[in-house]
């Protein structure tokens, strides 16, 4: 199973009035999509987080057309929830529209920044993933920057996301065999041999993987190669 996080970039016509209102208005920080229920066919439910001046929230969605109802429970000064009933509008179906095609899973949150743009992450089969970048891109005018691409292990978080499939090979392969068990039960050349591949090749993959992992815990400033 593969994951993909991505920046994504819709053109105006596809942009919520909400979406704009958290990127013009000095007011909002961010908002995360944290859940949403599409089961019927005239309303769409959804659940958000909101970081931002809940009073200045408030008066810009009373003037949304598409919303029936909502609600807004503070959090604290600076943080609240919003749960929102809304009608389906033409950017709804043709945002959601390019994932549900495609039977994949999006992974909440689906976080929005003070920009209007959105960073979202979605599970499913490596060729799904592939289609969904050209459907968002060339159907949809969407803009997607690809963050990460990987095997999704969300115990690890997306740390394992610095990694290429072979480093990645390599260090679950390590860490299973021993090499890093205190001391060491597993060799470099236990490693290689179970990899099929030459002892250089081993250490290059691990110190490869170890150097992107430090650099995602540590910040890239510390310094990491793929």
């Amino acid at each position: 199973m593969r994951y993909l996080r991505a920046r994504l970039d819709q053109p105006e016509w596809m942009r919520h009035p909400m979406q704009e209102f958290l990127a013009s208005s000095e007011a909002m920080e961010r908002e995360e999509l944290l859940a949403w229920n599409l089961s019927r066919d005239d309303v769409q439910y959804a659940l958000f987080f909101a970081v931002g001046d809940v009073e200045a929230y408030r008066e810009r969605i009373d003037d949304v057309e598409a919303i029936r109802r909502y609600e807004l429970t503070p959090v604290d000064e600076e943080s609240f929830y919003v749960y929102v009933c809304q009608e389906y509008t033409e950017s709804d179906v043709a945002f959601f529209g390019a994932f549900a095609e495609l039977n994949l899973v999006v992974v909440p949150p689906l976080v929005y920044d003070g920009d209007g743009r959105g960073e979202v992450t979605v599970v499913g089969p490596s060729e799904a993933l592939t289609e969904l970048v050209v459907a968002l891109r060339e159907r949809a005018g969407v803009g997607v920057d690809v963050l990460e691409l990987g095997r999704y292990d969300r115990r690890q978080g997306t740390a394992v996301g610095e990694l290429t499939d072979r480093q990645y090979e390599a260090a679950e392969m390590a860490t299973r065999l021993g090499y890093y068990d205190v001391p060491r039960s597993a060799s470099l050349v236990d490693v290689a041999e179970e990899l099929g591949v030459a002892e250089a090749t081993a250490s290059e993959l691990l110190r490869r993987a170890e150097s992107n992992l430090m650099g995602r815990l540590f910040g890239t400033e510390y310094g990491s190669s793929r």
